[in-house]
């Protein structure tokens, strides 16, 4: 009888730690929600659907008859970025997840502003009077950061709102994409700056995605094809095995790696394979290489998870600062790894470490904190060490936005199978 009393209270007392560690990191939902919401009702009260005469502060809503002149631009919500890609991607994921048309309308209306004014910025690109945070990048179609991610934003608004000038251009970019971006001979993506064929991290974000969407939209597995032989190709060269992160970049003139496994890389590398898989056909020949090599990443990061539940601005140097669009990129991966079964529940608890970290950087009016502003290629750690964190930043805004609305998904997935 005693014997039975020990097991017994063994038993009770493991299902009381067992229950105080799932409370420790189950957020409740509504607050996850009230803080997704805080964040994105302060981009569209922020964003002004108009042209902006940056001298006067005059704003236009009509583009026809104003001068091509260079004080003439928008707001930073609508300009041609990546980061804005990101974002209207992101508030569509609102949209869905909360049932909220607002956050859809939002995308849908960002996406249509940026074609309704090409007349005006074409104008203005061929006199040499676009800026580089306008619609410069939108004309010139130089690079994957021109074309990529914005291109995957648009086509995620091409599903809800099919229109021809919006194929017209995704039918360019993929031509772009993989017919004249710069790559390695065993067909790697690279840049030319700041050294000749270099890869950076970044780009599998800006091109993956994009390819992974143009094969769902298409039927056509060449471009399933290409975004997993860039993901394995990145692997290649930037995965260090040492410390199990990717290192931002690879210079092919010295065949040497950069120094830093910066911490946003490593997110727009970890986002770039979700991307791919959640629209990967499941008899694809490379998908479990893929997930292996996805789960290969996240085991690696978990590692470097500070006790905030965020991690550092270079992953394995605890000596700089916390970054938060990183952390919201990993939160966002693995809580949809797990939603998607790509991945084991028991690491759920990084997930909401991540989001812990994340709700403490979101402040009260909705704007974030902590974000590392764009960031270029550097021979040195302290260059990474040094970058401003401006207060809402918008390559973090996007990230976070995925990242509470995926974990409000994992909530309901982790209820669903403890029943």
């Amino acid at each position: 009888m005693m014997k039975q009393k020990i097991i017994a209270l063994i038993i009770t007392s493991l299902c009381v730690l067992s229950a105080h560690a799932q409370i420790k990191y189950a957020i409740p939902k509504q607050d996850i929600e009230k803080a997704v919401r805080s964040v994105a009702n302060n981009i569209i009260d922020e964003t002004s659907f108009k042209i902006i005469n940056n001298e006067t502060g005059e704003t236009f809503a009509e583009s026809d008859n104003l001068p091509v002149a260079k004080e003439f631009v928008l707001n930073p919500y609508n300009v041609w970025k990546y980061k804005i890609g990101v974002l209207n991607i992101s508030m569509l994921k609102m949209g869905e997840i909360l049932n909220d048309e607002s956050y859809t309308n939002y995308a849908i209306r960002n996406v249509s502003f940026a074609f309704d004014h090409d007349n005006y910025f074409k104008k203005k690109y061929d006199a040499g009077l676009c800026k580089s945070e306008g619609m410069l990048r939108k004309f010139r179609m130089t690079s994957l950061d021109d074309c990529g991610a914005m291109g995957a934003g648009i086509m995620a608004v091409y599903e809800t709102e099919p229109q021809q000038r919006y194929l017209d251009y995704l039918n360019k970019a993929a031509d772009y994409i993989m017919n004249e971006e710069f790559r390695l001979e065993d067909g790697v993506f690279c840049r030319d700056r700041p050294y000749k064929m270099t890869i950076w991290g970044d780009d599998l974000y800006m091109s993956v995605p994009f390819l992974a969407r143009m094969g769902e939209l298409t039927k056509e597995d060449k471009y399933f094809d290409e975004a997993a032989n860039q993901v394995i190709l990145f692997n290649k060269y930037l995965w260090d095995p040492q410390v199990r992160l990717f290192f931002h970049c690879w210079y092919n003139d010295i065949q040497q790696n950069g120094v830093a496994h910066w911490s946003r890389c490593n997110g727009w590398m970890m986002l770039a394979q979700i991307e791919l898989l959640d629209r990967l056909p499941t008899d694809h020949p490379k998908r479990e290489e893929l997930i292996q090599l996805l789960t290969q990443q996240i085991v690696g990061l978990s590692r470097y998870q500070n006790e905030t539940g965020l991690w550092h601005q270079l992953l394995d140097r605890n000596d700089t600062y916390l970054e938060t669009s990183s952390t919201a990129m990993f939160t966002y991966a693995i809580a949809k790894a797990i939603n998607e079964g790509w991945l084991d529940a028991r690491y759920g608890d990084i997930a909401f470490r991540g989001w812990e970290g994340l709700s403490s950087k979101i402040r009260t009016d909705g704007q974030v904190a902590g974000i590392c502003k764009g960031t270029g290629l550097n021979s040195t750690t302290h260059f990474y060490m040094i970058r401003p964190t401006p207060l809402n930043d918008i390559h973090g805004l996007g990230p976070v936005l995925l990242a509470g609305s995926e974990l409000i998904k994992l909530i309901d997935y982790l209820d669903a199978i403890e029943k």
